[in-house]
């Protein structure tokens, strides 16, 4: 099934025509919950995986002290809950009987400890025939994310690796990989999720304009639309496009190994849209009234630093130089 963004709600650049030169075309993921195979573009489904590739860990969680939650719990928790919210109850009745409160609470409770090094666990799988204009190197037709599912020190956000491939070279598939016993936080546990790729055009965040820009539109249509929700960044799981610049003011930004300009390559996020973005609700999920975080819009699970995103960028010269991480 498709998922088709509603038109902006104003022409922004008939009546500031100095945004037109900016527009990028971005590709909206759309993720639902589903269940993706090896062939599919997908977040949080399996990998196309070559059988004699090593998959990789964490090396810097290579101990076995690490403890965390057990993936299956919190998989068989959310299920649980999604199950509890949709089905009708009278005004007193409890969400959960005691058998389903009796999971939830053991995926909340229950910790468990990793034996060995942590493996990577799939996040994202996008095959240039399902999404538009992927970037990718020669030759390529198969992106893929994996990511340490523990916070790192250093920014806070899960340890990430790229993988580009080539689908055809890949005759002997890997069957069943490894899996962490544990994760450090059931938030960068995603979903498997079927994606519905569609390109759309958005600006820059108003952080990005220049100043008296961004106060002229908004004098125009104060209280009609805002131009950081409804008009410039897309939000939710897209390729290409812009950085929201929602966490941090925008700084330059260049490649660690040559120094070269860096692109946006993929954006992560929890959440499609939410009470400020909901104008990029697609037509098709416009029924939806059950609980939010149950719905189309966050059918990923993920959590970037309690409600941002993971943007991930690469050189523009080399897409062997290392990718750059950033919460925004």
């Amino acid at each position: 099934m498709t998922r088709t963004t509603p038109p902006r709600p104003v022409d922004v650049t008939a009546r500031f025509p100095e945004l037109a030169p900016l527009a990028r075309t971005t590709v909206r993921l759309h993720p639902r919950a589903g269940n993706p195979t090896a062939a599919d573009s997908s977040i949080g489904g399996p990998l196309l995986w070559p059988a004699d590739e090593p998959w990789p860990t964490c090396p810097e969680h290579s101990d076995p002290w690490y403890v965390g939650y057990a993936p299956d719990d919190v998989h068989l928790s959310r299920r649980v809950l999604a199950e509890a919210w949709r089905r009708p109850r009278a005004e007193d009745e409890d969400l959960l009987t005691a058998e389903e409160r009796s999971i939830v609470e053991r995926s909340d409770e229950r910790r468990i400890s990793q034996d060995g090094p942590i493996p990577m666990i799939p996040v994202a799988q996008l095959y240039a025939a399902d999404v538009p204009d992927l970037p990718r190197p020669t030759g390529t037709d198969l992106f893929q994310v994996l990511w340490c599912p523990f916070d790192h020190d250093d920014d806070y956000l899960p340890r990430t690796e790229l993988r580009w491939r080539n689908s055809a070279d890949i005759t002997d598939p890997l069957g069943t990989p490894p899996r962490p016993a544990a994760i450090g936080d059931d938030c960068y546990l995603p979903e498997p999720c079927v994606l519905h790729p569609e390109p759309v055009t958005e600006y820059p965040a108003p952080h990005e304009l220049p100043e008296e820009l961004v106060e002229r539109i908004h004098e125009e249509w104060s209280g009609v639309v805002e131009y950081q929700y409804d008009l410039g960044v897309a939000p939710g799981c897209k390729v290409g496009g812009y950085g929201p610049w929602s966490f941090s003011d925008p700084f330059p930004m260049s490649c660690a190994e040559c120094g070269s300009d860096v692109r946006p390559l993929l954006t992560l996020d929890g959440c499609e849209w939410d009470g400020g973005s909901g104008s990029w609700r697609p037509v098709e999920d416009a029924d939806y009234t059950g609980y939010h975080s149950d719905g189309p819009a966050c059918a990923t699970k993920l959590n970037i630093g309690r409600g941002y995103s993971m943007q991930l960028y690469v050189c523009t010269v080399s897409y062997d130089h290392p990718h750059i991480r950033n919460m925004q």
